[in-house]
């Protein structure tokens, strides 16, 4: 039997959004059993809440949204996949922004501070998603499917069709040991050309070469972690999206998988497994 587990104590990180370009105070608070992962807006009158679930993602264009009660928060993918890798049931992110810090673009500082703020195991009993069957989602050439599998694991293949990139593979046991090492410290990626398009529609306001990596047809323009840094992130943002379904035990194939697609197999799991 698990447990479900929160944070021992608060912690605290400010930054820019990767979207919005704005400066967010950000505080992880401990929280009580079955509340889940809930955002908390702090600069809004009343403080209303949005829960962290599949039910409530409302976007997917290029990072994931949540709303309810009348609020948002987007580009919660990274935070939300810290949260995932660690086995964090319950915790409260009290912000002052519609949109978590993007730290260096990885999920590496957020999980750095949910490791130094402690992990406190409650009295009540997890309620994991367990993959009982084969469950899949799909659009053209894209796909994810989840099938039984003891533990969490992710095979991704990346296509792309840029030379400096191409077809690349990734295949993890999502364990914290090797989600810190392997896929934490994995940064998000833009090809340059897409960068003032994404301006116009308002979006990529606070990317910087210090928390994006930029390729454009000459070469990368900042140094890679790892040569397939971007299927490790996009491993990352799987994680991050399935958390929406609740702490998942299975294994996951995606091909040229997204946010779109991550969050409609989290939402089947969650209506089909949540109990």
């Amino acid at each position: 039997m698990a447990f479900q587990t929160t944070i021992a104590s608060e912690a605290e990180y400010t930054g820019v959004g990767l979207h919005s370009g704005k400066e967010v105070h950000m505080r992880l608070q401990p929280a009580e059993a079955d509340t889940g992962i809930v955002f908390v807006r702090e600069d809004l009158p009343g403080a209303p809440e949005v829960a962290a679930v599949a039910k409530n993602v409302t976007s997917t264009l290029r990072a994931t949204t949540i709303e309810d009660n009348g609020i948002k928060m987007f580009t919660i993918e990274h935070l939300m996949s810290a949260f995932h890798a660690q086995q964090i049931d319950n915790c409260r992110i009290v912000i002052d922004a519609e949109e978590p810090p993007v730290a260096d673009g990885s999920s590496k500082a957020f999980f750095e501070l949910m490791a130094e703020a402690g992990i406190k195991e409650l009295s009540a009993e997890r309620q994991e998603i367990v993959i009982d069957k084969i469950y899949k989602v799909e659009s053209e050439d894209k796909f994810v499917v989840a099938i039984p599998y003891d533990g969490f694991r992710v095979s991704f293949t990346s296509i792309n069709p840029h030379p400096l990139i191409g077809i690349q593979y990734g295949d993890y046991n999502i364990t914290p040991e090797e989600y810190g090492k392997e896929i934490a410290p994995a940064r998000t990626i833009a090809y340059e050309a897409e960068v003032e398009a994404l301006h116009k529609m308002g979006l990529g306001l606070g990317g910087t070469l210090e928390n994006v990596i930029v390729y454009n047809d000459e070469g990368w323009m900042n140094p890679l972690i790892y040569p397939d840094e971007l299927v490790r992130h996009k491993i990352l943002d799987i994680v991050g999206d399935l958390r929406l379904a609740g702490i998942v035990k299975g294994h996951f194939i995606a091909v040229k998988s997204g946010h779109a697609l991550n969050t409609q197999l989290a939402k089947q799991l969650y209506e089909a497994l949540k109990k």
